[in-house]
């Protein structure tokens, strides 16, 4: 009879307090699955900050458009090359926005 090895996978899975690649948000901005990646076309800089457009599908709480300013000295680095934003305690608001390495 032939045996083989458990073949054990270890796939990376998220928390809800962190971000799809595993690094953690601050406790600070993350309450209950509320930040998340957003893409790169939704975000652009403007007169002292940053501009933010979401639409339903850029980010798991957004059910419709919904758009931000967060100004410059504000954002936090992304600990990735993705942009995050937590919204709480609604969609409206902004709580936390995170920036790529380099986008400054």
């Amino acid at each position: 009879m032939l045996c083989l090895p458990a073949l054990i996978v270890d796939i990376p899975t998220a928390s809800a307090h962190q971000a799809s690649t595993g690094w953690p948000y601050p406790l600070a901005c993350c309450h209950d699955g509320d930040c998340a990646t957003i893409p790169g076309r939704a975000v652009t800089e403007g007169h002292g900050g940053w501009n933010i457009d979401l639409l339903p599908g850029d980010h798991p709480r957004v059910t419709h458009r919904n758009r931000y300013f967060v100004p410059y000295g504000s954002e936090i680095p992304s600990q990735d090359r993705e942009f995050h934003i937590c919204l709480h305690p609604t969609e409206e608001q902004e709580n936390c926005f995170f920036v790529p390495p380099g986008s400054t």
